[in-house]
């Protein structure tokens, strides 16, 4: 959670820094309406605030993956709760990522990248990580060595009859 609480804190950070410019530079140009759009622009940064204290621990708690034989299972979401589904035969890539402050934190994600998108395991720790990676490429590989073992054996390649 202290990843999600310090990326949050990041976002408020320019949030806060472009109320600081707003409220700097457009009094002159706001007129009459200025104290109305600090206003709004004030319920913005404390909405901001509540969701920035609150939704770390709603994710965490809602935050669910399962890796089977066949899919990807990852739920998550505070306000929406997102359910993600990925057959494993139609993964063509899996990557295990390390920004600066997950780095700091010994943590990674894991990034599965299929034709019609991708689906992020997050919030990992770095050998966990690494574990998943292989597991998604074990089950990938055993899939592919299933096939080969199943694929009907191609025709021989004769030319055209009477040649």
């Amino acid at each position: 959670m202290v990843s999600m609480y310090i990326g949050h804190a990041i976002s408020y950070a320019i949030l806060l820094a472009g109320y600081l410019v707003l409220t700097t530079f457009s009094q002159g140009l706001l007129g009459p309406h200025y104290s109305l759009v600090q206003s709004a622009a004030q319920v913005v940064l404390a909405v901001a605030l509540v969701y920035i204290v609150a939704a770390p621990p709603v994710y965490y708690a809602r935050y669910r993956y399962q890796i089977t034989e066949d899919r990807v299972d990852v739920r998550c979401g505070v306000l929406v709760i997102r359910h993600i589904l990925v057959p494993i035969e139609r993964v063509h890539q899996v990557e295990v990522s390390r920004g600066p402050i997950d780095t700091m934190l010994g943590l990674a994600d894991v990034t599965i990248t299929t034709a019609g998108g991708d689906a992020t395991i997050e919030y990992l720790e770095i050998a966990e990580a690494e574990k998943v990676a292989d597991l998604l490429n074990k089950l990938i590989g055993r899939m592919l060595q299933d096939r080969i073992k199943t694929a009907p054996a191609p025709a021989d390649a004769a030319g055209p009859a009477g040649e």
